[in-house]
């Protein structure tokens, strides 16, 4: 018992802080406003050393696409359209020309790319490759096996081609394998029936109208931007209008036009907006508890992937790695059913939904998880016997797993603890 409670001293001990998000945080970046397009943060990870004798073996990843553009062309179309219709009616100001002459400016590069993997997706995922690389070399050594397998769409596929080629590059004698088939799909991004007719349903949308209602103030931002308040009342939506500049503000820092909108927004209305955005990312996919962990359930077959892959790998006791790519619907629960340290707060008040999840710390563009395992020294290891440690976006974090080696937990360990929850959920 003595030594039971000592290791999990040395776990608290060694677990590393996290900073609530607070709204000073997000005021004073911007960018993290936009949330799930927040551009991947790039940073030096901190790497831990390895116990004596261990040497980095195996990786088991799940990544997030890079950086796009907006889902539609139509997000930066209509707000041209009401713009420009305004503009021929004489009700803009100077500041609202000159917002609809930054947006015709964006048009320039993004019409016709709706959706689409931008260039700085490309450059994070090879970013993302490279440090994944030189941190952990003989994982990627020799000829070494990768398998690579993303969704079926195109943004998540050039993903994925964008990372390998990296690896490829920095080793030509690496096996990969890049497949994009409705037959990883099962895994790779399901949603259950039971989660659609939830998330699709009326369950939580008048609660969720009633927010978005109270944190939608246009009012400030339509008199900046038109000089005729008559004729905002008779032709504009001023709650879609704000909503279309903000999509469009906050997915500037994914493209390669050096615009931006933030000064037509107060800190105090981005905040207001990325909570909206917030609070539908929480409800529809984490551990919002009127979702009954529907949600979080939809990486079941992800996180069984995982585990059946983590054992063939370590059964076969040569380096290897093991890649994949979705979205961030996928992305997020996945950090939830893992347990990943401060990825499965249960919060009930929509006001502070803010400080139980923020979209950005988990799933930016180009969000991952990695899994590393570390293989023990002699011949013939038992599997159990791995470690193995987490990260999130290049971080090392933690799990509600004993350890007395932070940030590594023995295999055995993990695979018990993910086996019997996964038994439990099924109950």
């Amino acid at each position: 018992m003595k030594k039971r409670i000592l290791a999990g001293l040395a776990l608290l001990l060694a677990l590393p802080m996290f900073s609530q998000t607070t709204p000073e945080e997000v005021m004073a970046d911007l960018d993290k406003a936009g949330g799930v397009y927040y551009a991947y943060p790039v940073s030096e990870s901190r790497n831990t050393p390895a116990p004596k004798g261990y040497k980095p073996f195996y990786i088991s990843h799940y990544g997030r696409h890079g950086s796009r553009y907006l889902i539609s062309d139509e997000d930066y179309l209509k707000v041209a359209r009401t713009l420009h219709s305004a503009e021929e009616a004489g009700a803009l100001t100077p500041l609202g020309r000159d917002v609809m002459e930054r947006v015709d400016s964006v048009l320039v590069e993004a019409r016709g790319r709706g959706g689409d993997l931008s260039p700085l997706g490309v450059r994070q995922h090879r970013g993302i490759a490279e440090r994944m690389y030189r941190a952990f070399p003989e994982v990627f050594a020799g000829e070494a096996p990768v398998s690579a397998r993303s969704t079926t769409v195109i943004r998540c596929v050039l993903s994925m081609d964008a990372f390998c080629e990296r690896l490829k590059e920095l080793n030509p004698s690496l096996r990969t394998t890049r497949e994009s088939s409705a037959r990883y799909m099962d895994y790779l991004n399901y949603h259950s029936p039971e989660s659609n007719a939830y998330t699709g349903g009326d369950e939580w949308r008048e609660e969720y109208r009633k927010f978005e209602k109270g944190h939608t103030n246009p009012d400030r931002l339509m008199a900046s931007l038109f000089a005729d308040s008559d004729y905002v009342r008779r032709k504009v939506n001023p709650e879609e209008l704000m909503w279309g500049l903000y999509w469009i503000a906050v997915g500037m820092q994914d493209i390669e036009t050096e615009l931006s909108f933030y000064d037509i927004f107060t800190p105090q209305e981005m905040f207001d907006l990325w909570q909206c955005g917030n609070y539908h990312f929480y409800v529809c996919d984490h551990n919002y508890p009127g979702n009954r962990g529907l949600v979080v359930g939809n990486a079941t077959n992800l996180l069984r992937n995982i585990i059946e892959s983590a054992d063939e790998a370590l059964a076969a006791d040569k380096p290897s790695a093991t890649l994949r790519f979705g979205h961030d619907g996928n992305l997020i629960p996945l950090s939830a059913i893992l347990r990943l340290e401060n990825c499965y707060n249960s919060e009930s008040n929509p006001e502070d939904f803010y400080k139980a999840f923020a979209t950005f710390r988990i799933s930016p563009m180009a969000g991952n998880i990695q899994m590393v395992f570390f293989r023990p020294p002699g011949k013939n290891p038992m599997p159990e016997d791995y470690l193995v440690k987490f990260m999130l976006n290049e971080r090392e974090t933690s799990i509600p797993v004993e350890t007395d080696s932070w940030p590594f937990y023995r295999w055995g360990d993990v695979r018990d603890f993910y086996v019997n929850l996964m038994l439990h959920d099924r109950k």
